[in-house]
């Protein structure tokens, strides 16, 4: 049902295409392609020609201009999953020489290479999900793909604002693994690199841990490199069995142990890493599909090191189902929370939460980059300033897909009618979501703070009188369940709520009836399924 119910709303999207936009000139790159006459499929690739105009930033584009950052032949196909069902696809692209054979070059100064990605970012309406995953993945130290926001006339009309991006590959400039032949088959040669995922392709092998413990469901790895047409049959059992001793590892009863437990395997940082940036995101498909992970020779480094990230365009509030759209809740619980789906996330992220340790050092992990790159600020600064690069293309592109204010799936309610309404969106739902993280990520080890003292097991923290309730904060000292009530003066329930409390401190849930209560006098009363109770007396 939930299958030809998206079908049905893709089919009323397309009615959303149209050529309104006569496109002449633009403070961003320019990207012509023609097919001549060819249509683009999902595989294989057709050639095509493509142009780039890139005159320099701050200096504006025009389509007369000749083309200076790329002029030749490419193969074109269209890529995705669901998103190839939307009217606005989006392709890979490899640039190819006259015969048709694969030509590295740098293109918007990234490293030199033939394989790229045009983005579409059809559904997601600030044009920026992707971008602010991979950046802050960039800025945690890590690869990933580099982007440039360009506007695209594909044979002759406008198609409106794309990401030009890197892809996912070994490469210097890229996943930086060692290149394998398929005479690497014994010895430290075959050791890496090799790069798998967690995704649809059954094309590699399945995991021995089945989700929830239901033997109906599976975890399927895929070879990304070497591919599966050129991993040879050593290669395949190295990089498995390698992934099945990781994941015992982790299962075992010493998982926790330096040397003999899953870090023996496992870069650990790179999962904490990966782990943040998932759960900033609150990514539905988090961990689940699209997941990469990479293993260098062992002579380099014999760690599994998760990422890089890629695909968040149902990341920060953009997915009306499996609770994505929620600010609060972790991501990486959502096999308890959508159970029923096929595609499911391994057990590893729910025994990582086990190990005091990783707990320990995901709290200082985060308390440091929320000062520094991670920040309110630093993550607003990203998104202004992408909105601000964008501002003049997107009326073009929402002309092109006049889709603001309408409903895509998956997009979830309200939907703003306005690109600024849309931008406005997303930094509130990133200012609840942080203060979530913040409030509710394990409470300890090393950079742990001193829980106040409490009567039972949990304390409301409110000034008084109070002015904005979201300043109100709850400590519980264990993982509960708390009922939130506030009453006026003639006893009349004006405000209910349910907290799913973390062991600390934990924010309020959302909800705009708090702060927009008339001045009065109201007593606030928290209460938990052990019968505890608390009532503040207070004036907002």
């Amino acid at each position: 049902m939930k299958r030809l119910l998206f079908v049905l709303l893709v089919a009323c999207c397309s009615l959303h295409a149209s050529s309104q936009v006569n496109l002449t000139s633009s403070n961003l790159p320019i990207v012509i392609i023609n097919t001549n006459g060819q249509e683009i499929l999902d595989d294989p690739k057709i050639t095509a020609d493509m142009g780039i105009i890139f005159n320099g930033d701050g200096v504006r584009n025009n389509t007369t201009d000749p083309f200076n950052e790329y002029n030749g032949k490419i193969g074109i196909e269209i890529r995705g999953q669901s998103s190839q069902m939307f009217p606005m696809k989006s392709y890979s692209i490899e640039l190819w020489d006259d015969a048709g054979d694969g030509v590295d070059k740098s293109i918007f100064g990234m490293p030199e290479e033939s394989d790229w990605v045009l983005y579409a970012p059809y559904t997601d309406k600030t044009l920026m999900r992707n971008f602010l995953a991979y950046t802050m993945s960039v800025n945690l130290g890590h690869w990933a793909a580099h982007c440039r926001f360009v506007e695209v006339i594909l044979n002759g009309n406008y198609a409106g604002v794309y990401v030009f991006m890197e892809k996912i590959k070994r490469d210097g400039g890229r996943v930086d693994i060692k290149k394998m032949s398929d005479k690497d088959n014994a010895g430290d040669a075959v050791t890496g690199g090799y790069i798998f995922s967690i995704d649809k392709e059954a094309d590699g092998w399945f995991s021995a841990y089945h989700p929830n413990n239901n033997p109906g469901a599976n975890i399927q790895f895929s070879y990304v490199y070497p591919k599966l047409e050129d991993i040879t049959t050593e290669q395949q059992a190295y990089i498995k069995n390698y992934v099945d001793s990781f994941e015992n590892a982790l299962n075992g009863n010493d998982f926790q142990n330096a040397a003999t437990g899953f870090r023996k395997f496992a870069d650990e940082l790179s999962f904490i890493d990966y782990f943040i940036v998932n759960e900033i995101s609150r990514n539905v498909d988090g961990y689940r599909l699209s997941s990469y992970f990479y293993k260098d020779r062992n002579s380099i480094n014999n760690k599994i090191i998760a990422g890089p990230v890629w695909d968040y365009d149902l990341a920060f509030r953009n997915a009306d189902y499996c609770d994505g759209y929620l600010t609060t809740g972790w991501a990486y619980q959502f096999n308890s929370v959508c159970g029923d789906d096929y595609w499911q996330i391994p057990f590893w992220w729910n025994r990582f939460m086990q190990d005091s340790t990783f707990k320990s050092n995901l709290l200082c992990r985060w308390k440091d980059l929320r000062q520094s790159v991670l920040s309110n600020e630093s993550i607003f600064h990203m998104i202004d300033s992408v909105a601000s690069l964008v501002n003049e293309a997107q009326q073009r592109h929402f002309t092109q897909w006049p889709i603001l204010g309408t409903y895509i799936w998956p997009n979830p309610e309200p939907i703003p009618s306005t690109y600024s309404g849309e931008i406005a969106a997303l930094k509130n739902w990133l200012t609840a979501r942080l203060a979530w993280l913040d409030s509710n990520l394990p409470n300890t080890g090393a950079c742990a703070v001193s829980l106040p003292q409490i009567n039972g097991s949990m304390k409301l923290i409110t000034a008084n009188p109070v002015y904005d309730f979201n300043q109100s904060t709850i400590y519980s000292t264990k993982a509960q369940t708390i009922y939130i009530r506030i009453v006026d003066v003639s006893g009349r329930t004006v405000v209910k709520a349910t907290l799913q409390a973390q062991q600390g401190k934990n924010v309020l849930p959302s909800t705009g009836m708090m702060n927009s209560l008339a001045p009065g006098i109201y007593f606030f009363e928290i209460t938990n399924t052990s019968g505890e109770k608390q009532t503040v007396k207070l004036l907002h």
